[in-house]
């Protein structure tokens, strides 16, 4: 009875165990952000099944094409290219700017550029018409366009990744080789149709990916 009548002195926290309310919560909208950004990747296009031809097979996040000898049985939708070896973007562009880097590595055989809307997607026929683009097949680089329909070019080192740049409402579409920064070539058109970016790809030992693209954030001052 006498200890619990004895009175205690309430407990006192010392001052460096205080939590800095301002510092932890004040900015947490913006740390949990930036720690998404460290786990979440953005790519800048996806690919369309509905469009893959019988031979490919997509990734489960549509950004990598794969090629088989063996053709699968699909619908034969007015989408799809029976053909060739394509796959097209699941998003077309009718204004603006954009760009898509292509990681190529080791495949022996693929093209990739863009395409319009309303070019041909049954039989022989894609390739002759509406289509800028850069080839590797017999270890040979070349490009085609509506313009310019064949062209032999060269690089200094085999090319791993393919930089694509499009500005529609100037009517140019860039190639360059973003692992050195090369410029490869650019067509210029005049672009008065929806336009499609294209894969394709005829090698069974390597596919072609998309691949994401970093994201900044940054602060600004409001006065």
């Amino acid at each position: 009875m006498e200890r619990v009548q004895i009175s205690q002195p309430d407990p006192r926290m010392s001052s460096g165990a205080l939590i800095h309310v301002s510092r932890y919560l004040g900015n947490l909208p913006f740390r949990v952000w930036k720690k998404m950004l460290e786990t979440v990747q953005h790519t800048p296009l996806t690919l369309d099944p509905n469009t893959a031809a019988p031979c490919l097979t997509l990734s489960a996040d549509l950004t990598s094409v794969s090629y088989s000898d063996v053709y699968k049985t699909l619908p034969d939708n007015p989408e799809r290219i029976d053909e060739y070896p394509c796959v097209l973007g699941s998003e077309g562009f009718k204004s603006g700017t954009h760009c898509w880097d292509v990681e190529v590595g080791d495949n022996t055989c693929w093209s990739l550029g863009i395409t319009t809307a309303s070019n041909q997607r049954k039989g022989e026929v894609f390739f002759k018409s509406n289509v800028w683009c850069v080839d590797y097949w017999n270890s040979k680089y070349s490009s085609e366009s509506p313009e310019q329909r064949f062209t032999v070019f060269t690089v200094k080192q085999k090319l791993q990744r393919v930089r694509v740049q499009l500005d529609y409402d100037r009517g140019t579409v860039s190639f360059s080789d973003p692992v050195t920064n090369t410029h490869l070539l650019t067509f210029t058109s005049t672009f008065n149709d929806t336009v499609f970016p294209f894969l394709y790809n005829h090698c069974t030992t390597s596919p072609l990916r998309i691949l994401p693209v970093k994201l900044f954030i940054t602060a600004e001052n409001h006065s």
